[in-house]
């Protein structure tokens, strides 16, 4: 499997409100910037589309090395939850509908295709590529201002 390093962001002005989101991918020193938005939606919206956006532009089963600054991303699949959610029919432990459940209906597959380890980083603290993601997603949702 070739190794891939992915980098992901998601911003909003508001929330909800006009996001961006942007992602980078590294592969033998190549690196490959996406980006997108959406005039009205929200933070974690934009977060789960980067990473999905990310995996999908991937053309075959990869080694997935992704860095996030999400919290929710990263914890709701490193810590099980959102298979719990999909379990229970998309309802949390305190019975709550889980939010997204389109996303992480797309995302789920993508999962189950490629090795994906999540490692989460603190954003804005200079992390360089977080960085860079941050810009992709704010310069998107700019044009919605």
């Amino acid at each position: 499997m070739k190794k891939i390093e992915i980098f992901t962001d998601g911003a909003c002005s508001g929330n909800p409100g006009p996001g961006g989101w942007g992602a980078i991918l590294r592969f033998n020193g190549k690196e490959k910037e996406l980006s997108g938005g959406e005039k009205d939606t929200t933070n974690n919206r934009m977060e789960l589309t980067a990473v999905i956006k990310a995996l999908s532009a991937l053309k075959e089963p990869c080694e997935v090395t992704l860095t996030t600054d999400s919290k929710y991303v990263c914890d709701s699949i490193t810590k099980g939850w959102v298979y719990s959610w999909q379990k229970n029919n998309w309802r949390k432990a305190d019975k709550k509908p889980a939010l997204n459940v389109d996303l992480w209906e797309e995302l789920l597959p993508l999962l189950e295709t490629h090795n994906v380890t999540f490692n989460w980083v603190k954003g804005h603290n200079e992390h360089p590529e977080n960085e860079r993601c941050d810009k992709l997603a704010v310069g998107e949702y700019q044009q919605y201002l």
